[in-house]
């Protein structure tokens, strides 16, 4: 599963697609596709808040969008590629599915489980090894998650200044 620079930035930028879907919700804006033999067989985009589950993020939903196209658990000769590095639980599932390899666009330092606070993806002690490589539009893909926290805290911010001045 070799990709050109150019076909790697092609399906980074429809994983970013999916995270404006999240980012239309109010969602954490992370996006994921799921590719095979060139076409994307799975999509996902962060829903928790929507969904109002906890496990709903994008590779999560990715991953069973691809295992119903594919009428199967195992995503066998695919590529993940998402906007943010995975997390612990997603890192788990992308185990499990025995998904080879993963592209991420950033790194998620608080959170992230395939290289920044842990190495699921590639620990040896685990039976399924995932192939990781990152940086694939890393700047877009940071900075679509800091806009959005940005605004967020602003948003709470005048929230507080709102409230404060009605307690006046």
């Amino acid at each position: 599963m070799d990709y050109t620079q150019e076909e790697k930035e092609y399906f980074m930028r429809e994983a970013l697609r999916e995270a404006g879907k999240s980012l239309d919700k109010e969602e954490i804006p992370i996006g994921c596709v799921i590719v095979k033999d060139g076409q994307i067989i799975g999509r996902g985009h962060n829903a928790r808040e929507e969904l109002n589950q906890a496990i709903m993020h994008a590779e999560v939903m990715a991953i069973q969008e691809a295992n119903r196209l594919e009428g199967n658990w195992r995503l066998l000769d695919t590529t993940l590629f998402v906007t943010i590095e995975p997390c612990v639980m997603c890192s788990g599932a992308i185990g499990l599915a025995r998904i080879p390899q993963v592209i991420y666009g950033a790194a998620n330092q608080k959170f992230g489980a395939a290289g920044s606070l842990y190495n699921i993806l590639t620990d040896s002690r685990l039976n399924h090894r995932v192939t990781v490589e990152t940086g694939i539009l890393e700047d877009e893909c940071a900075a679509i998650m800091q806009d959005f926290f940005r605004q967020r805290r602003e948003k709470q911010k005048m929230a507080k200044q709102m409230d404060d001045a009605d307690h006046s």
